[in-house]
């Protein structure tokens, strides 16, 4: 039920004056309640102002560790790159040199007066050619890849 001040059915109730004696007892447990909850919000603050600290510490020391592994990884990847690039230009010095060891057994079998087999043949199709065999005078024709074998077993 509201009370409304223009509704003069219902006088006020006045308050009540409490006698001084009982005022002052009601003060003291007030007043140690008041130093309590004072003392309270004291340690409550500390502790707060403990976790921040603690939280300052946890994160500079994870931030310090996190600038450890990246300068760590940074170090991992420029070696990495480093090997990579080793392994580049000594694959590609191993490649120019098959090629040279290549066009030397080339020439050399051209000088021979034998062709290339792998650049005069094509799938399937073997080239002939007439050779001198080293016993004797005969002539015979006999094919590259029969050459080839005959010189591995040699």
């Amino acid at each position: 039920m509201a009370f409304n001040s223009s509704d003069s059915s219902t006088p006020p109730l006045p308050a009540a004056p409490l006698p001084l004696s009982s005022t002052k007892e009601n003060l003291t447990p007030i007043g140690s309640k008041i130093a309590e909850l004072n003392e309270s919000r004291s340690e409550l603050l500390g502790r707060i102002q403990g976790l921040k600290q603690d939280l300052q510490s946890w994160r500079s020391k994870l931030d310090t560790q996190v600038k450890v592994y990246r300068d760590e990884l940074s170090e991992l990847k420029k070696s990495l790159n480093t090997e990579v690039d080793q392994l580049r230009s000594e694959f590609q010095e191993l490649r120019t040199t098959l090629q040279q060891q290549q066009e030397d057994v080339t020439t050399s079998l051209r000088n021979l007066g034998l062709q290339d087999v792998s650049g005069d043949k094509k799938e399937g199709q073997e080239t002939q050619d007439t050779v001198v065999e080293e016993n004797g005078d005969k002539e015979s024709n006999v094919s590259t890849k029969e050459i080839g074998t005959k010189e591995a077993e040699s």
